[in-house]
């Protein structure tokens, strides 16, 4: 019979395969692929200007053709396509790492925003959404009297 020496982290593996298979169904995420497998979404960036929001998208190597942007009164949806660019065979590629194919990023705005004066400029891969609140949602102070 052989030694074999006690590992106590070695009981917990099992639980952690489990709670990460668990996770996995839950959230659709597939551990399987890698990070040039997933799904690509675009970085954003949501800043409140009190009056507004401004939300900003890194959209790389994109055109405003290729992009499809809805606002509704309290989401803006960012749809787009990565189309993949014909290519020699005679290249060679040893390796690929830039993605293709359509993504779509939907982001929920804290407050309601006014969908017809949504302003919008694509400039250097960088997209720049300028969201007017609705007046009732705009930040506005009154001066309470105290006695």
């Amino acid at each position: 019979m052989a030694i074999v020496r006690w590992n106590p982290i070695t009981g917990v593996d099992p639980l952690r395969r489990h709670m990460d298979r668990l996770f996995d169904e839950t959230t659709g995420y597939d551990r399987g692929l890698t990070d040039t497998q997933a799904p690509w979404q675009p970085a954003i960036e949501l800043r409140d200007n009190g009056d507004a929001f401004h939300l900003r998208a890194a959209l790389p190597g994109l055109e405003a053709q290729d992009l499809d942007v809805n606002a509704t009164r309290n989401t803006v949806t960012i749809h787009g396509e990565h189309r993949h660019e014909d290519q020699d065979q005679d290249q060679g590629f040893f390796r690929s790492e830039f993605q293709y194919g359509q993504f779509k990023r939907v982001v929920e705005l804290p407050a309601d925003i006014n969908k017809e004066a949504v302003e919008g400029k694509l400039e250097n891969g960088i997209l720049n959404l300028h969201l007017p609140k609705l007046e009732q949602d705009k930040n506005s102070s009154i001066r309470v009297n105290i006695s």
